[in-house]
């Protein structure tokens, strides 16, 4: 189980020499503009010279698609099917090479029979901040509190954490007495991770601005691609498998959908004789209920009549922040079943990552034992002891 990148660039990093004729495209500009499927990132690529190949990892769908790279003055376009890459050349005023990679965000099928199936257990705790608290111990000596983010990527550490409860500042001894500023660049490695029964070697280890209310860091759900995750909260733990679970009843089946690579699921509203239906990323690292993006607001004509609580600052994983105001929202459906009395923050502004997307904070996701296929993109739902606990209203 290694991280989904790190994954990608081990199994498809073919050499560049072997691939004889690279087609080559011409840019005097650093900043490229990458359309991948319906979603545009003007001037989100920035050209460097110096990594060979520099390896773009297309939003992650298992439908083939084209992905498009705009320099200022050149085009490629890129057939992308799932498990596969294709390399290239920027010419960066006519002399610089940057070597370039577009791979799938799923990695080539790899033949099962040569693997060995095993299930892992990872124990948890829920706080009080419905983050889901698992310790995590890096090369057997430093250990943290990480919690599980179906809204986050790879596995990141706070800077403070890294600072004060790890070893990976050992090579900065100024910076890890204070005295100088840590270059997070130059960390050392870490060469054993382990979680619960789980053990990665030699992972990825990303610094962070913040995680959630509580915790040292987060561990994103790109760690269990091609994997099945059930998350019980029954019995507070995570299971991590290559096959489903044989008994799934009592449980609701639905598709995933994946938007710029995060999982998300349908949920509906009904009001008034009317429903408004919308797709929300998983966002288990919050404490909140439920996140409403502007824009989607808007586009749904949603009641605005519905009584504020409070109004507050949201931070993301990021840094920035939001102002927002928590309302109490209509009957809301998810996973089949009618959840009352949820409260909302709105957000009068575009969400995160600049999609019109929803978010599901733990304060419901907590109230469903999931079962999460990320081999067939299914999710299966079931209420658990917390269905009708009381929500977060601060």
């Amino acid at each position: 189980m290694k991280p989904l990148f790190t994954l990608i660039i081990l199994i498809i990093s073919s050499s560049l020499i072997a691939q004889t004729h690279l087609k080559i495209i011409k840019a005097t500009s650093g900043k490229v503009t990458v359309k991948d499927g319906a979603e545009a990132d003007k001037d989100g690529w920035t050209l460097s010279p110096r990594v060979k190949p520099d390896i773009y990892t297309a939003y992650r769908t298992r439908e083939t698609k084209y992905v498009t790279f705009y320099t200022d003055i050149d085009s490629i376009k890129i057939k992308v099917k799932p498990g596969t890459s294709y390399d290239f050349v920027i010419l960066l005023n006519g002399r610089d090479s940057c070597y370039t990679r577009v791979a799938s965000a799923i990695p080539p099928k790899i033949n099962k029979s040569a693997t060995i199936a095993k299930n892992d257990t990872i124990p948890f705790t829920l706080t009080d901040y419905n983050a889901i608290n698992m310790k995590a111990v890096l090369d057997e000596r430093d250990t943290l509190n990480v919690h599980f983010d179906l809204s986050s990527y790879d596995f990141h550490i706070t800077r403070e954490a890294i600072t004060l409860k790890t070893h990976l500042l050992a090579n900065q001894p100024e910076a890890q007495a204070g005295k100088t500023k840590p270059n997070y660049n130059k960390m050392a490695k870490v060469s054993r991770l382990q979680i619960g029964t789980a053990i990665w070697l030699n992972p990825e280890v990303l610094p962070a601005a913040l995680a959630a209310h509580g915790m040292d860091g987060r561990l994103g759900w790109t760690w269990f691609e091609g994997k099945v995750v059930s998350l019980d909260y029954d019995h507070y733990r995570l299971i991590i498998s290559d096959d489903m679970p044989t008994d799934v009843r009592g449980y609701k089946r639905e598709n995933l959908k994946f938007i710029r690579s995060l999982p998300c699921v349908k949920g509906i509203f009904t009001a008034g004789g009317k429903t408004y239906e919308g797709f929300f990323s998983m966002d288990n690292g919050s404490e909140q209920s439920l996140i409403l993006d502007g824009s989607w607001l808007q586009q749904q004509h949603f009641p605005d009549n519905l009584k504020v609580l409070k109004t507050s600052v949201l931070r993301d994983g990021g840094g920035n922040e939001y102002k927002t105001k928590l309302v109490q929202v209509p009957p809301f459906i998810l996973g089949g079943k009618k959840l009352n009395g949820a409260p909302a923050l709105l957000i009068g502004e575009r969400t995160p990552g600049g999609t019109p997307v929803n978010f599901l904070g733990n304060d419901v996701l907590k109230r469903f034992n999931l079962i999460i296929d990320f081999k067939h993109d299914i999710i299966y739902w079931k209420p658990n002891r917390l269905f009708d606990a009381d929500y977060r209203k601060v």
